[in-house]
């Protein structure tokens, strides 16, 4: 078994070598696509082995298609790796035990991802097992072009899961975490408004991603983006933290459910609707992704032509 580890980071110095260490048992290769750290990231990466690549931010998904594209990767399998994350030992000798054994039509292997919030394992509201196509055969994947929930996208072939722990622990404060979630709602805001008005290309399937991420894709696009305003944050809230038990979850339960499934949800809808408002009195493709680019800071593609 040969397996290449892509990690992307921006002043990560408290998480990276944490993330490395998780998976220096399994991986033969390690990538680290950095956007300009100033923490020391770059450094303790580089004693821990990695190869360190920069290139300058956009979106995660561009990132890491970058990545991909040209990082010297010579596995026979790649892992996507967030710096927060950890592979557990468990799940380490699984991979370690399988991954070369799988036949040739599997392409992909699932990962079932645990959150652990303010020091506690969320195991309600939906929230687990979160199962994402985080390895696959070198050459059949790529990034979803997309600004926020990007998933792998499988060329071909066939997929597993394999089990064992793999873990979500960011070591941020709730400030950090408020922080980190307005600018994903501008993100997810800005997807939602692409899918309305079609700004600027993007992916509308998710191919051979895991079932139940395709599943919450169709329901989130099909259904809730088409809710009225403020009726999906509350009707999503309500169906997560009782009917799916995230009560359960007890006092950091109650705070992660009520900032990510309510707060967040909720920021989305003001932000969609404020962006909504701001490019109605604009015509034109182009000088809609103009105001919008302007108004969010993003990064957004030029309209050659309205």
């Amino acid at each position: 078994m040969t397996l290449a580890v892509l990690i992307l980071t921006h002043n990560e110095a408290h998480h990276i070598g944490r993330a490395l260490a998780s998976v220096s048992g399994i991986a033969t290769e390690t990538f680290i696509v950095d956007s300009g750290s100033t923490d020391g990231t770059v450094e303790i990466a580089r004693a821990a082995g990695a190869t360190v690549l920069t290139n300058p931010w956009v979106n995660y998904a561009n990132q890491f298609q970058w990545g991909l594209d040209n990082a010297p990767i010579t596995a026979e399998w790649v892992m996507r790796l967030d710096a927060d994350e950890v592979i557990e030992p468990d799940l380490a000798r699984v991979i370690a035990q399988r991954l070369g054994q799988l036949p040739a039509e599997v392409t992909g292997v699932n990962l079932k991802r645990k959150h652990v919030f303010m020091g506690r394992w969320i195991r309600h509201g939906g929230r687990y097992p979160l199962i994402l196509l985080r390895i696959w055969r070198r050459g059949l994947g790529r990034i979803e072009n997309r600004w926020m929930d990007e998933h792998i996208i499988l060329e071909r072939g066939a997929t597993v899961v394999f089990e064992g722990g793999f873990s979500d622990v960011n070591l941020g404060d709730l400030t950090f975490f408020t922080d980190k979630h307005n600018k994903y709602a501008t993100r997810e805001a800005v997807d939602v408004l692409n899918q309305r008005l079609g700004l600027f290309p993007r992916d509308e399937a998710l191919g051979d991603a895991s079932e139940q991420a395709t599943k919450k894709r169709g329901v989130k696009e099909g259904f809730y983006n088409r809710l009225p305003f403020g009726l999906g944050p509350i009707g999503y809230f309500l169906y997560r933290y009782f009917w799916q038990l995230g009560f359960l979850d007890g006092k950091e339960g109650a705070i992660y459910h009520g900032l990510q499934g309510l707060w967040y949800r909720f920021l989305v809808d003001a932000k969609l609707l404020e962006l909504e408002r701001a490019l109605a009195e604009v015509e034109g493709r182009k000088a809609k992704l103009a105001l919008l680019a302007r108004l969010t800071g993003l990064k957004l593609p030029a309209a050659d032509a309205d």
